[in-house]
C-alpha cells in the first residue's frame, strides 16, 4: 500500500519541528478555539522609546507569544524523567519499554511470549534495537497512534495489574531515537496467518503530539501474528550491572513462562528457556475502591456516572460497595440515597468523601493482581543462581490508598556468589527489574530496616548486608506507586515497607535455619573426622599396653567409635 503523496512533506516538517526549528504563530495548532484565535498586536505605548536592550515587556506583547505545549514537546526537553538521562541508561530504557509491551500483549492474549531481542552496532555510539514477539499483533489503524502519540494506550484507565501503565513507554523510545539520531521508528505487525503483515515507518510531530506516517505498505512476514519494533538511537552498551545483559537476565527470572533469545553486539545470542509452562492467573480489573479516591476524582465520578440515583453510582462505579453500605455512607453524609448524582453540589459531594472513611468497608478484591508464586519464584532462582540454597515467600494482599497489592521475596544463597560482597538486590514491580534510583526505592529502604546478623549474613550499620546472597522482592499491584515517570523506584508508603520488610524477614529466618543446619553438619563432619583419624591409634596404644590380641584391639575400637558417636549426638 503506497503512502499519501503529502506524507513525505509531513514528515520533513515533523522532524523540523521535533529539532526545535522556528514556526510562525499562524502554524501552530491548539486544542481549544480560543488558543486558536490570533493574540493581539502589541498597541503603542505612547512613550518615547528606550532602545531594544532597554524595552520591557507588557501585557500584551506578552500575550502575543503565549501558545499551548504539546506532551510531546515537554518530553523532548525533559527527557531525563522518562529515563533518559544518559546513553547508556536509554538503552536499557528503550529496550525495557519493548520487553513490557510485547509481555503484556502476550499475556493477555493468552500466548506463551517468544520474544527476541537484539541490539546490533550500526556505527559509533549508534545502535538499532529489535523486539520481535509472537503476541496477538496490532490492527493496522492503531499502529500510527501507539507508536507515534505519547499518553495513548489502553492500560491507564484500567485497574488491573500490568506492567505499562500511562501510555508513554514505547513512544518516549521512538521520540529520543529520533532525536539523536532522525531516524523514525519501524514497526512490522501482522494479527493473524490469514492476514498481510504491514510495514509502518513512523515519525513523531512533537508541536501536535501526533504521529506522521512514512511508510505504510504490505510485506511478507514468516510470523503468524506478533509484532517486531525497531528504534535506531544514540547510546553506549556496557557491560556489567545495570546493564541491557543484566535487565534480561533479571527479566528472565521474573517471568519464568517467558522464553527469550537475546543477541548482545558483536556476540553469540543467549537462550533463557522458559521455567513453567503454564501462563501465570490472569489478572482481572476492577472498580477503583471508595478509600483511595480523592475529592476531585469523586466530584468528577458523581458527575459523569449513569446512574440514577445516588446509591446506584455507589454501588456501580466502586467495588466493595453493596447496597447497605452506600446506604450507611449516605446517611453519615447527610445526603439523599435517592438523590440524582449529577444535582449534587460541590459541598454535598465533599460531605460524601468525608463520610467513606467513617463506614466499615470490606478491602478491594485481589483478582486483579498475579503474582509469581512461591514455587516458580523459587524454581527461576534456582534456574538462574548457582546456589546451596532457595526459597521463596508470597505474602497475603494488602492495601494502601484503597489499592491492592501484594509483595513476593526470595533468597538463593551459597554456592558460587561472591562471600566478600554485598548482597545482590534484585527489585521488580509487576515483574518488571528496577535497575536505577536504588537507594530511593521502599525495597531497598525495608531490606536496610532487617536485621540480617540474626539469619547469619554481615551486616555493617546503615548498609545491606555482605555474603553469597541474591535477594529478590516483588510488587505487584494495581497501581505501582513509582516515584517518577521512568518508574525506577517505589514510593516508600509505610504500608508497603511493613508488607516488604514482613516477607524479607521470613525468606531470613529460613535462611538462618539453613545455614545453622549447615554450620552443624560441619561441626559434625569435624568431629567423626577426628573420631576416624585418632580412635586407630588409641586401639594400637591399648593393644600394647594390655597385650590384646587384634580381634580384641578391633573390638575395642568399635566399642569406642560407638560411646563417641552416642555421646556427639547427645
Amino acid at each position: 500500500m503506497a503512502a499519501p503523496r503529502g506524507q513525505g512533506l509531513r514528515a520533513a516538517q515533523a522532524q523540523a519541528s521535533l529539532f526545535g526549528d522556528p514556526q510562525e504563530p499562524s502554524e501552530l495548532v491548539s486544542a481549544s478555539p480560543e488558543a486558536a484565535e490570533p493574540a493581539p498586536r502589541p498597541r503603542a505605548s505612547g512613550r518615547k522609546a528606550r532602545g531594544a536592550e532597554g524595552r520591557r515587556e507588557d501585557a500584551v506583547s506578552m500575550a502575543a507569544r503565549q501558545r499551548e505545549i504539546s506532551i510531546s514537546e515537554f518530553f523532548t526537553k525533559n527527557r531525563h524523567l522518562l529515563g533518559f538521562d544518559n546513553p547508556q541508561k536509554a538503552l536499557l530504557t528503550a529496550v525495557k519499554e519493548a520487553v513490557d509491551n510485547s509481555l503484556d500483549a502476550c499475556e493477555e492474549a493468552g500466548i506463551l511470549p517468544d520474544l527476541a531481542i537484539e541490539i546490533s552496532e550500526v556505527a559509533e555510539s549508534r545502535y538499532r534495537i529489535a523486539v520481535e514477539d509472537n503476541g496477538p499483533g496490532i490492527v493496522r489503524q492503531q499502529i500510527p497512534r501507539i507508536f507515534g502519540k505519547l499518553l495513548y494506550g489502553s492500560k491507564f484507565h484500567r485497574l488491573k495489574q500490568q506492567r505499562g501503565q500511562q501510555g508513554i513507554g514505547i513512544s518516549a523510545a521512538g521520540m529520543y531515537g529520533q532525536i539523536t539520531t532522525g531516524r523514525p521508528v519501524r514497526i512490522v505487525s501482522r494479527v493473524g496467518a490469514r492476514k498481510p503483515a504491514h510495514l509502518f515507518e513512523i515519525a513523531i510531530d512533537t508541536q501536535k503530539n501526533a504521529p506522521v506516517v512514512l511508510k505504510d505498505e504490505e510485506v511478507e512476514w514468516d510470523r503468524p501474528h506478533g509484532t517486531r519494533v525497531e528504534i535506531e538511537i544514540e547510546a553506549v552498551y556496557k557491560k556489567g550491572r545495570r546493564s541491557v545483559d543484566d535487565y534480561v537476565e533479571q527479566t528472565a527470572l521474573a517471568n519464568p513462562h517467558a522464553s527469550i533469545r537475546y543477541a548482545a553486539p558483536r556476540e553469540e545470542p543467549r537462550l533463557f528457556d522458559r521455567v513453567a509452562r503454564e501462563l501465570p492467573p490472569e489478572s482481572l480489573e476492577i472498580q477503583p475502591h471508595p478509600y483511595g479516591v480523592e475529592l476531585g476524582i469523586l466530584i468528577r465520578m458523581v458527575k459523569e456516572t449513569n446512574a440514577r440515583n445516588l446509591r446506584a453510582a455507589l454501588r456501580q462505579d466502586f467495588s466493595r460497595v453493596s447496597a447497605a453500605v452506600a446506604e450507611e455512607i449516605c446517611r453519615v453524609a447527610g445526603v439523599a440515597p435517592e438523590a440524582r448524582p449529577q444535582r449534587l453540589s460541590s459541598a454535598q459531594v465533599e460531605l460524601l468523601f468525608r463520610a467513606i472513611p467513617k463506614v466499615r468497608i470490606l478491602a478491594p478484591p485481589t483478582a486483579c493482581l498475579s503474582p509469581i508464586g512461591e514455587d516458580l519464584l523459587r524454581r527461576g532462582l534456582e534456574a538462574r543462581v548457582r546456589a546451596d540454597f532457595a526459597t521463596a515467600v508470597t505474602r497475603p494482599p494488602s492495601v494502601y490508598r484503597g489499592n491492592p497489592f501484594q509483595v513476593e521475596a526470595g533468597l538463593a544463597y551459597g554456592g558460587g556468589l561472591p562471600a566478600e560482597e554485598p548482597i545482590e538486590l534484585y527489585r521488580f514491580a509487576n515483574r518488571v527489574p528496577l535497575q536505577y534510583q536504588q537507594s530511593a526505592c521502599a525495597i531497598t529502604k525495608a531490606a536496610l530496616s532487617v536485621d540480617w546478623k540474626g539469619y547469619g549474613l554481615a551486616q555493617a550499620r546503615g548498609a545491606l548486608p555482605t555474603g553469597p546472597a541474591v535477594v529478590f522482592v516483588h510488587l505487584a499491584s494495581a497501581w505501582v506507586p513509582f516515584t517518577s515517570e521512568s518508574k525506577e523506584a517505589i514510593a516508600s508508603y509505610p504500608e508497603i515497607v511493613r508488607e516488604i520488610r514482613l516477607a524479607l524477614q521470613e525468606v531470613g529466618r529460613r535462611l538462618g535455619a539453613f545455614v545453622r543446619h549447615r554450620r552443624r553438619a560441619a561441626d559434625e563432619a569435624k568431629k567423626r573426622s577426628y573420631i576416624e583419624k585418632y580412635i586407630p591409634h588409641i586401639g594400637d596404644a591399648l593393644q600394647r599396653i594390655l597385650g590384646l590380641s587384634d580381634a580384641r584391639r578391633d573390638r575395642a575400637v568399635e566399642d569406642l567409635k560407638k560411646i563417641l558417636e552416642r555421646s556427639r549426638k547427645v
